[in-house]
């Protein structure tokens, strides 16, 4: 059962420093704290998914699981809303 939710955090931190890296190296985008902040911001944004998913799991029931375990679409997606917001509060206190 330990393996079980250390697989699922797992993929949550993957997913979240995924993002960190696409939003700071890829798209280059400067935020506050650097690739350090944009890293916490897509970590919290996966695993904040991951319990939006928890709980509203049979509305978004329809959506392809990873290994029959993981929804990985609400950690994707709130991972990079929570980045887009992160970008755009951190390009007003920038300038």
């Amino acid at each position: 059962m330990v393996s079980y939710y250390f697989n699922i955090g797992l993929i949550y931190f993957i997913i979240g420093f995924g993002s960190a890296i696409l939003c700071y190296y890829i798209f280059k985008k400067d935020v506050i704290g650097h690739f350090i902040g944009a890293l916490i911001v897509g970590l919290i944004g996966s695993f904040l998914g991951g319990v939006i998913e928890f709980y509203f799991a049979d509305i978004i029931k329809l959506l392809t699981n990873l290994n029959n375990s993981v929804n990985i679409f609400p950690p994707i997606i709130t991972a990079g809303l929570l980045l887009w917001i992160f970008v755009k509060v951190s390009e007003r206190s920038v300038d």
